[in-house]
């Protein structure tokens, strides 16, 4: 599978704002996520647990869905699994100043991991790096749906998607019941959410709220709605005693935005913390 990536990170940015066409996939469909990321990118049980104990568990951020049929919390009901709330976790989004496709700069939401000079991973081949990132765009050729390669050719030219043969070897692809306890997880004790899904809802979760799913998703038995207490226990302190440079950055963009929009401010912001380097376009090949 070969891709063009210099200069496009479509997959990582929510690049929406910069163009005319309507393109909103991930709320198409019975289920509509609570929250507005774009491309959020699903993360398995052990992708969340490598977080974790990379000290990088306030990177992590819930999705879950509207759904008729599920059930009801702070007046929204919600997509379930035997009454319990079903969620995916992520990467979060924050506002970052960058120009992908030759644009000029703007504030936008952003995965933590992306260093907006480079728009490279800055975690790409480690220990952290999900499995649904180093297998994009393979799910979605091997589900023949549109990749986000292609949406960013629809919009603004070029060639991103080189190659579109499904690779063999993929194995996050994970659907139906195979995904339960993997990469869908389900919340066992709903009546401790009231008040949590308002506030992700109005995009105000507290670090308590995304830890205590985070905690949940990590104390997950596959292929089960059952969970370890103690691993939920200790995973929740833990995070809520993380204070990584990706945590810390995320507070100063979301203070940031808004000012002129300069990609350099990533040197105050990311790179004084800590924040990995990435080996830029002239050391690294298409994908």
């Amino acid at each position: 599978m070969e891709v063009n990536c210099a200069g496009c990170a479509g997959c990582c940015i929510d690049w929406r704002a910069l163009s005319s066409s309507d393109i909103d996939h991930e709320r198409r469909g019975p289920r509509e996520p609570l929250d507005d990321a774009y491309n959020l990118v699903p993360l398995t049980r052990d992708d969340v647990r490598a977080f974790v104990e990379a000290g990088l568990g306030d990177a992590m951020t819930p999705r879950l869905w509207e759904d008729e049929e599920g059930v009801e919390i702070d007046g929204t009901t919600l997509a379930a699994v035997g009454e319990k709330p079903a969620f995916f976790v992520g990467l979060r989004k924050p506002p970052k100043p960058v120009g992908p496709f030759d644009q000029p700069p703007n504030w936008l939401p952003t995965c933590a991991f992306l260093d907006p000079t480079t728009l490279q991973c800055r975690i790409h081949g480690s220990e952290t790096y999900p499995q649904e990132c180093a297998e994009y765009p393979g799910h979605n050729l091997a589900l023949e749906a549109e990749t986000e390669c292609e949406r960013v050719e629809s919009a603004f030219g070029g060639e991103r998607l080189l190659d579109g043969e499904v690779p063999e070897g993929l194995t996050g692809l994970l659907l139906g019941p195979g995904a339960l306890g993997q990469k869908v997880f389900v919340h066992p004790e709903p009546d401790e959410l009231e008040g949590v899904i308002e506030r992700l809802r109005e995009g105000r979760a507290t670090d308590a709220d995304r830890a205590e799913f985070v905690a949940w998703a990590s104390a997950s038995a596959p292929g089960t709605t059952s969970h370890s207490d103690d691993v939920y226990e200790r995973t929740r302190t833990r995070v809520l005693e993380t204070a990584s440079w990706v945590g810390e950055s995320i507070d100063e963009w979301e203070a940031n935005a808004g000012s002129d929009p300069e990609p350099t401010l990533v040197e105050v912001i990311e790179e004084r913390r800590g924040a990995p380097s990435t080996p830029g376009w002239s050391d690294a090949s298409n994908g």
